[in-house]
């Protein structure tokens, strides 16, 4: 590995670069959508200040470069990303869907209900459909993304940085959630996108069968509010399973082509040395252990 590369904020030796790198997380960043929508505020701010539903699919892939430029970019590509999304938020108002009031989207309370809901469904999905992760690497991993949480402009120390903390934060914001006309509207384009007449049976085929799976994967809490049943864990994580080793089959030169290329930049900044090999998380949590 070149000794003078910038392994960026979290680097080759991260649970994040790992965990990152798993084709399961398009599917985990689905269910943060579905999950963020139940904040009444957070997301009545997208609703209000962003073309949500012409551009969902936009909206989608600028996360998914957001959180890939943070994993893999350099500190300085890192620290201008989380810059920007501070600038836009700085700018932005929305009215409360309930009391009228004006607030900010730069509002601390949303910034963590939407910073804590990508790393739950990150580390939710991506665990549930086979990747290996240790508890101590679980909670490595949700103790790293208080940098992530520091870039977009929060204070580390209010942040979870353990599996247990961030369960403790789900179960204190549970209270302030509910479906309102908002999340309905995600909701509906989640599960029927406007899609072109040619590509609707593709439609029926494969992105039906990946935003249903995401939905499945939520809380129970979450299915309650949004009315429908929830299906049963096993069940789910069965069909998690099957999805996550179908996925892990396209080989990761394959996977990694496709823009915005990410992983082969890093790879190419820090050397082979720096290719993601989540399979590696086990024999290093059996390393840490010791005889």
């Amino acid at each position: 590995m070149a000794d003078d590369g910038d392994p960026g904020h979290f680097g080759p030796r991260s649970v994040t670069w790992q965990v990152h790198s798993d084709p399961m997380m398009w599917i985990a960043g689905i269910r943060a959508l579905y999950l963020q929508a139940l904040h009444p505020r957070a997301v009545r701010g997208v609703m209000q200040n962003s073309d949500f539903r012409e551009d969902a699919w936009g909206r989608l892939l600028r996360t998914a470069d957001f959180v890939g430029t943070l994993t893999y970019g350099t500190k300085d590509e890192a620290d201008r990303a989380g810059a920007r999304v501070r600038r836009i938020h700085a700018l932005l108002k929305a009215d409360d869907p309930v009391t009228g009031e004006q607030y900010g989207t730069d509002d601390p309370a949303l910034l963590l209900w939407v910073h804590c809901a990508e790393v739950d469904s990150y580390l939710a999905v991506t665990r549930r459909s086979g990747l290996w992760l240790s508890d101590a690497q679980a909670d490595r991993y949700v103790q790293e993304h208080r940098v992530a949480a520091r870039l977009v402009g929060l204070d580390e120390a209010g942040v979870p940085g353990s599996v247990a903390e961030l369960a403790a934060y789900f179960d204190s914001v549970r209270p302030e959630l509910a479906v309102t006309d908002d999340a309905r509207t995600v909701d509906d384009f989640l599960r029927r996108p406007p899609t072109p007449a040619p590509l609707v049976p593709a439609r029926a085929l494969v992105w039906r069968r990946v935003a249903t799976l995401a939905y499945a994967s939520l809380p129970a809490y979450a299915h309650e509010l949004y009315g429908r049943p929830a299906p049963a864990a096993q069940a789910v994580d069965r069909r998690l399973v099957r999805m996550g080793t179908t996925l892990r089959r396209v080989p990761a030169t394959v996977r990694w082509q496709l823009p915005p290329r990410h992983i082969l930049k890093a790879v190419a900044r820090l050397g082979p040395g720096a290719r993601p090999a989540p399979s590696e998380l086990r024999a290093r949590a059996a390393a840490a252990e010791g005889p």
